[in-house]
């Protein structure tokens, strides 16, 4: 397997991907095509086996409301393995990655709305915990992993993600 940064000429089957990741729907590819026409994909990565994209995760800007303080949170989401392709760690190797490669790009931090159980084995952490909250209302399911020591000591306030999250739907 390669892990690439995402090229246009990846669009179709990235959404693809996705599509056939969330069961047909087609949200989570809209969300990674407006991301990359807004020019917000802080990290676009995709997993390639035998010549075929395979999986795809997304890191973009996120913002903390009323927070003084000079600091970098991305948001993960979407990411997206094909079924057949589903648990052979194509996904941990995404997440892995992407999340290296948004330390590289000088991230504090990285947020996602997901499953607890799965996102704690990359070192998640109830963002509540440190003072964060979200636009959805979610406490369990909101995690952070922050990305050097002390990045999110003085951080607090409810985190938003890029406004293409919300134009999905329309």
């Amino acid at each position: 397997m390669e892990i690439r940064p995402f090229t246009a000429s990846d669009a179709d089957a990235v959404a693809e991907v996705h599509r056939r990741a969330f069961d047909g729907r087609l949200e989570e590819s809209r969300i990674v095509q407006r991301l990359h026409d807004a020019d917000a994909a802080v990290v676009s990565l995709v997993a390639v086996v035998d010549t075929q994209i395979v999986g795809h995760i997304l890191f973009s800007p996120t913002t903390v409301a009323d927070q003084g303080a000079n600091v970098e949170l991305v948001g993960l989401a979407p990411v997206g393995v094909r079924p057949e392709n589903q648990n052979e760690g194509i996904g941990s190797s995404l997440i892995q990655h992407g999340v290296e490669k948004c330390r590289e790009a000088g991230a504090d931090a990285v947020v996602v709305l997901g499953d607890p159980e799965y996102y704690s084995r990359f070192g998640f952490e109830r963002a509540s915990e440190y003072g964060l909250g979200n636009e959805y209302g979610a406490d369990e399911g909101f995690m952070v992993k922050p990305l050097h020591e002390g990045a999110i000591d003085s951080v607090n306030g409810v985190v938003t993600y890029h406004p293409e999250f919300q134009q999905a739907e329309t």
